[in-house]
């Protein structure tokens, strides 16, 4: 699976469990961070945990595993690792205060509805 497709299939999980304002930000050529970051927001914990939980499980479907997934436990924040595609998960008032989006405002951006 090429990354685009990828960070695609990542936020159409996200958006099956309604998560709001799913972002895909291209951070190609900025960082050897990730080609893809995906940002996604729940109303509660449980509900950031159900969004990486069905990320997650659709990803290992397509027969890819994480390299990592960190803040599972506190729900809050978290964070998938397929090397070439970040996932972030937050809590609303946690995606305010970190602002990723302004943190890499360099790089292209798109939504998915």
């Amino acid at each position: 699976m090429e990354t685009k497709e990828k960070a695609d299939a990542s936020g159409r999980s996200a958006l099956e469990k309604k998560a709001m304002d799913v972002v895909v930000l291209d951070l190609s050529g900025l960082t050897d961070i990730a080609d893809y970051f995906v940002l996604a927001s729940g109303t509660s914990e449980r509900h950031v945990k159900t969004i990486s939980e069905a990320i997650e499980h659709d990803m290992k479907e397509k027969g890819i595993a994480p390299l990592s997934m960190e803040g599972f436990e506190e729900g809050r924040w978290i964070i998938i690792d397929y090397g070439d595609v970040v996932i972030h998960v937050f809590l609303e008032s946690l995606r305010e205060l970190y602002d990723l989006e302004n943190l890499w405002i360099e790089a292209k951006r798109y939504a998915m509805e």
